[in-house]
């Protein structure tokens, strides 16, 4: 069976090979390949060539022979031969030869070219020819008929598109057919290639090719592997055909045919391909591929996946069958296409046993197949008004595969100014502007169609039934001012429009036996509107301040730099039940509801007496916020560097800027009318850089107010209770809620070397080799991060990444402490060898993750590749030595052991 794959493989190789052949029938040539432009070693700057052309024939036509040479030139005339010797060359109705040996025959119409052997032995002034629209070949020697376009080509050797044909004779008929014999095709670019598809004999005609027997030759070896003849037809297009299928074997689904199918060649723009794979165990697979693509419009690429899976053994409790699919479709829009429009979709849909079950689709991918999360969307936007706004619109699919829900969001519209405007602004006036020219006014609306649902029930009509929708509109009014030059102040007023197109109803039915009371939901279909405001404002400023040093060695001096803000927002209740949105809960016979948390001997505590919900509750954008909020925001934002000496510095006075801090910021706010807990939590970031390439992110919640510690009189377990009163009322340090560290870094030998040049010598340096500043900065830019450009030349390289999280719930309890560790790196052993690896730690398994191994050798025209994953659920290796040039993908050797689902 492998046999006959390669076979397979073979014939495809050899359609390849000989496909291209009339590509150099109409030179008039023997040549069986059109080939790039090549250096002519025959031509040389200052040499007289002693050729006068014909100015009246600009195509390079006319029946006139043109010649000349270098070192000698003889002719006899009696015999009508002209000789040409040393850097010869010869123009004929377009055709250019040049090599260290030309003899034409005038009388038979003949024309010889040959190189010649030196000194050493080696053999030197190939010809090389050219016709009029093609590229240059090179032989060892050719005959060539000037009367009839008649000849020979012996030892060609000639390059198009990735491939190389070299060796042979090949000889054209006066009757355009091309005889070819004992030529070789590879991907080899040596003039003795490591590798070939050898074709003893072939013809080729206007509309088909005729071979005799073709092999395969490795090392100059023949293999058993070939075809004794072939018959191709040359459509000049692309041609639909049959897909052969790989057989094999697989654990848990039996012996198989893999990958058959059928490609359709639909046109030059579009093309699809149909392949499937049966299993002896009743499972089988199929696969709709198809690209597309018009030339500076858009391109894109479709995948549809189905599978029938067997599991278990027929006969038993566990046999079933299970029918996994997955849609792929991304697509992009070139940037010129349609300006000011945009379209682009990417889509990634799979049910959540698809990978498990197929095996990532037959591909083993271990990202694949460690992927529980999944999104996908399909978005459209355009510039309106003269690009005052902005319209989007996007379908989105984002699915749970470890959950097995789907969040699906079909369609969300965003309509956007893309710029304020000022509506009191003057177009005319001059000078400073007036207060009110200040006031600008913007439009946002945003609107949505979506719902959750188990992948299972996704298209089922009870879904369907439980889409929320919901229009929200957003219109802000924004002053901006500074005050003394060095104070921004900002002033604002926003109001927002929620449009619902349903609303709910609950009814309580109280329970018996001290359980708890029921709920019954009703959705109310219908439209429904309401309006929110506030308004505030905000202050914020910068101050320096500046610590210089004398006697601190190479530090200078330490620069704070403190960003603080301040700003007030007031907002109305919108919860009381005399505006319409909130409605009283009762049960059934109409009787309020008590609210448990009443306590009618504190009744300012903010709690009602009886329960109320929003008539949005559970809707896409909610009902309106309940309570009154006077509050004021406060936060400060710090960064600290200093700057120190630069000892090896030639000039004396370098020095270079060190962040110390970065971006360290604290916030809060304090809303005076809440009835308690007015002082929300504190929430502070930052990061610190330890070195140029290792920084160090980090940020924290804190709970500012003190958690009691008590307990239950009944059951005498211990309690906590979250108190109104302040921690450092009570001695002590605020609560940490969260937190959060995360860093990584990467080590190679670029990175270890020391920069010993300043940034202005640097500069000059630059400047003396004639660089642009664009350059200039291009070379900074590496220079101070090379980690962050591949460079094939570092020996070495290892990186690593780490995540730290900490939580607790709102009293300080169930802390969950959660840690990633990831790291990966390789390294070449010799130039052509390279080791690579990548793994992780598990924390919460205390064991390695998906480890995996690769070795790489470099094989000049081939390469080999070992991938071993050692341990684990996902174990496999796999071996694979394949030539590297694409045209020949399937000329390769595999051997892998996968994992096997086991079911």
């Amino acid at each position: 069976m492998k046999l006959l794959s390669d076979i397979i493989f073979l014939k495809r190789l050899v359609l390849l090979t000989i496909v291209s052949i009339p590509a150099f029938a109409s030179s008039g040539f023997s040549s069986t390949q059109q080939v790039i432009p090549q250096v002519d070693t025959t031509k040389r700057a200052g040499v007289k060539t002693g050729i006068k052309s014909n100015p009246s024939d600009t195509a390079g036509t006319s029946d006139k022979i043109e010649y000349s040479a270098k070192d000698s030139t003889k002719v006899d005339k009696k015999g009508g031969i002209v000789y040409l010797y040393g850097r010869a060359r010869v123009v004929y109705q377009g055709l250019e030869l040049d090599a260290d040996y030309i003899m034409f025959n005038s009388k038979t119409n003949q024309i010889f070219a040959s190189g010649k052997y030196d000194t050493k032995g080696k053999y030197v002034g190939r010809p090389i020819f050219k016709m009029p629209g093609q590229g240059s070949s090179l032989a060892d020697s050719l005959r060539y008929n000037t009367k009839t376009g008649a000849g020979k080509i012996y030892q060609v050797f000639t390059e198009q598109e990735g491939g190389f044909f070299s060796g042979g004779i090949a000889k054209k008929q006066p009757d355009d057919e091309i005889h070819s014999k004992g030529q070789t095709y590879s991907t080899c670019n040596l003039p003795h290639p490591h590798f070939g598809i050898h074709i003893t004999k072939g013809i080729v005609t206007k509309n088909q090719i005729i071979t005799g027997p073709v092999y395969l030759k490795i090392e100059d070896i023949p293999l058993p592997i070939g075809l004794p003849f072939a018959f191709f037809p040359k459509p000049n297009k692309k041609s639909s055909g049959i897909i052969l299928p790989s057989p094999g074997e697989d654990y848990t689904r039996g012996f198989f045919l893999r990958d058959g199918g059928y490609y359709f060649g639909l046109s030059d723009y579009w093309d699809a391909k149909l392949i499937g794979s049966i299993y002896t165990g009743g499972s089988y697979d199929l696969n709709l591929f198809s690209t597309y693509t018009k030339r500076y419009k858009y391109s894109g690429n479709v995948q549809l996946s189905y599978s029938s899976i067997v599991t278990g053994s027929e006969g038993t409790k566990s046999f079933g069958r299970q029918k996994p699919f997955a849609i792929n479709w991304t697509h992009s829009q070139n940037a010129n296409a349609n300006p000011g429009s945009t379209f682009s979709a990417s889509v990634n849909i799979r049910t959540s046993s698809y990978n498990s079950l197929t095996a990532a689709g037959n591909t083993y991918d271990p990202g694949q197949l460690s992927q529980n999360i999944l999104g996908s969307s399909v978005s459209y936007s355009k510039q309106l008004f003269g690009g005052l706004f902005s319209l989007s619109t996007s379908a989105r699919i984002n699915q749970d595969i470890a959950q097995k829900t789907i969040d699906l969001t079909l369609p969300d519209v965003s309509l956007n100014m893309t710029r304020s405007i000022f509506p009191f602004a003057s177009q005319t006036s001059t000078g400073d502007q007036k207060w009110y020219e200040k006031i600008s006014v913007g439009y946002s609306m945003t609107s949505s169609n979506s719902v959750r649902s188990s992948d299972s029930l996704l298209f089922k009509k009870e879904t369907l039934r439980k889409f929320s929708n919901g229009m929200r509109h957003n219109i802000p009014i924004q002053m901006n001012f500074n005050v003394a030059d060095h104070f921004n102040f900002s002033t604002n007023v926003n109001y927002t429009e929620t449009w619902h197109f349903q609303t709910i109803r609950k009814t309580y039915f109280k329970a018996t036996g001290g359980g708890s009371d029921l709920t019954r939901i009703d959705t109310v279909p219908g439209f429904n509107r309401y309006g929110t405001y506030n308004v505030g404002g905000s202050v914020s400023t910068k101050i320096y301040s500046l610590a210089q040093f004398t006697k601190m060695g190479n530090l200078k001096a330490i620069r704070h730099v403190m960003t603080p803000s301040i700003g007030f927002s007031y907002a109305p209740d919108f919860s009381t039940l005399s505006k319409g949105n909130y409605l009283m809960s009762r049960y059934a016979d109409g009787t309020p509801v008590p609210n448990p948390q009443y306590n009618p001997n504190n009744p300012i505590n903010g709690v009602q007496e009886f329960q109320t919900y929003a008539r949005q509750e559970g809707m896409l954008y909610g009902g309106p916020p309940s309570g009154r909020s006077a509050n004021i925001s406060f936060g400060i934002q710090n960064n600290v560097e200093a700057k120190v000496a630069v000892p090896n510095d030639t000039t004396g006075k370098g020095e270079k800027k060190v962040p110390i801090i970065n971006n360290l910021s604290i916030t809060s706010s304090y809303n005076f009318l809440a009835p308690r807990y007015n002082l929300s939590n504190f929430n502070i970031s930052g990061s610190t850089p330890f070195t140029p390439k290792f920084q160090v992110n980090y940020s924290a919640i804190l709970d500012p107010y003190y958690i009691q510690q008590g307990v239950d009189p009944l059951t005498k377990a211990t309690t906590f209770t979250r108190t109104n009163t302040y921690t450092w009322q009570r001695g002590k340090l605020p609560g940490l809620r969260s937190f959060s560290l995360s860093f990584d870094y990467s080590l190679n030998p670029e990175a270890l070397k020391k920069k010993n040049l300043n940034q202005q010598e640097l500069k000059d340096q630059n400047i003396q080799k004639g660089m642009t500043p664009e350059q200039a900065e291009a070379m900074a830019l590496v220079s101070r991060d090379p980690n962050a450009f591949v460079d094939f030349k570092i020996p070495w390289n290892f990186a690593f990444r780490y995540s730290f999280n900490y939580n607790t719930n709102e009293m300080g309890k169930q802390s969950r402490i959660t840690n990633s560790l990831s790291f990966n790196g390789d390294a070449n052993i010799t130039p052509k060898w390279k080791v690579t690896f990548d793994s992780g730690w598990n924390f919460d398994t205390n064991s390695f993750a998906i480890t995996r191994f690769g070795i790489y050798r470099d094989l000049h025209c081939w390469d080999m590749s070992f991938s071993w994953v050692p341990f684990g659920t996902q174990q496999s290796y796999s071996v694979d030595i394949k030539v590297k040039a694409s045209v020949l993908q399937d000329l390769k050797l595999s051997k892998r052991k996968n994992y096997y689902t086991r079911y």
